[in-house]
């Protein structure tokens, strides 16, 4: 007598791939970043790092152990928190800093909503803006120098009264400074010459060189696009994330800030301004790390790509037009709120749909 065939729910094909193995697949793809941020700011971005991972990991297994959950902490999830919290601020901070980010995110911006995938917003983002709010000069100043050469080594000027400006400002911070009429005021007669020098300076090959490897100051994992980029392709070859969310949010930025930053009478931006906006900032971490936030991004394709474009065009804003010069983390947290309705009208539940 032949058994009968058992019927079992659903899903029956597997990519033979676990939440714990993409978390620490994860992990791994932000390792390159992280000794870039080692060999540049030294031993200290790495112990703010561990800080942050500690933190999110104990505040993991405190929370699930009050919840009367079972406590897992070895599915990666607390420490990608961790390190993505301690990436989005420099190595100059406290070390209670990425502590207090980390529980934070790890507190509300995931088990407020119900733990591991149930959050509508990226925790790590949403402990990051929470740090911005509540200790700004911290989180704003002292920029650490890197070991190698800094802004003010790669730009070469000799003026007194701006060394301290330019040596602690990062890249985004320096050119949202030569905007500004009241500075360009207070440097006299010439200053828009000394500001154009220093424009054109900033935006040389050599210099681009420099920031895109990371030689530059700036946030422990956010300073080298090269690392985040030589990261982000072992995700999408690994399958982790989408290529469509980086593509498209990085092609938007492209067009936007070429369009929007335009000067002088031309219709596109120089092309050196327009690569300064790609690899500064936190635009490549949040690209490939945190708006491809399998919880907190769109399911269908379609619904990726409208993701993707809606955080470019809130990026860009902000950075042109507002008083704030990086706006990353409040463009990805904005769109996750949107990804409900963006589901609802490109996303179909029949099986084998998207």
């Amino acid at each position: 007598m032949t058994k009968p065939n058992l019927i079992t729910p659903s899903p029956h094909l597997h990519l033979g791939t676990t939440v714990s193995s993409d978390m620490w697949n994860v992990v791994k793809a932000l390792m390159p970043a992280l000794l870039v941020a080692v060999a540049l700011f030294g031993l200290n971005a790495l112990i703010l790092t561990i800080y942050g991972v500690i933190a999110a990991v104990i505040t993991e297994a405190l929370i699930l152990y009050l919840r009367k959950k079972p406590i897992v902490i070895n599915d990666g999830s607390a420490v990608l928190t961790g390190i993505l919290v301690s990436f989005g601020i420099h190595s100059g901070v406290p070390w209670w800093i990425p502590v207090a980010g980390s529980v934070f995110a790890i507190a509300i911006g995931k088990h407020a909503f119900g733990g591991l995938g149930c959050n509508i917003l990226n925790p790590a983002l949403l402990g990051r803006v929470f740090l911005v709010v509540s200790w700004p000069v911290y989180m704003t100043s002292n920029w650490v120098k890197t070991n190698a050469q800094s802004i003010s080594g790669i730009l070469n000027q000799n003026i007194d009264h701006l060394s301290e400006q330019i040596t602690s400002a990062t890249p985004l911070k320096l050119i949202d400074l030569l905007n500004d009429p009241n500075f360009i005021e207070s440097l006299g007669e010439n200053g828009h010459a000394i500001v154009n020098n220093i424009y054109s300076m900033l935006l040389s090959t050599n210099t681009l060189v420099n920031i895109f490897i990371g030689n530059i100051g700036g946030c422990i994992g956010e300073v080298s696009a090269a690392a985040l980029i030589l990261g982000g392709i072992f995700l999408i070859l690994k399958r982790v994330i989408d290529w469509r969310v980086p593509f498209f949010y990085v092609f938007t930025v492209f067009i936007l800030t070429g369009l929007l930053a335009s000067s002088k009478g031309h219709l596109f931006a120089p092309i050196n301004l327009v690569i300064f906006h790609l690899i500064t900032g936190g635009l490549m971490l949040g690209a490939l790390f945190m708006a491809t936030d399998p919880v907190t991004s769109p399911i269908s394709k379609k619904g990726k790509i409208i993701f993707a474009i809606g955080c470019g065009l809130i990026t860009v804003v902000i950075r042109l037009y507002s008083g704030y010069p990086e706006g990353v983390s409040f463009a990805i947290l904005v769109m996750n709120l949107f990804v409900p309705i963006i589901d609802k009208y490109t996303y179909s539940r029949r099986f084998g749909r998207k």
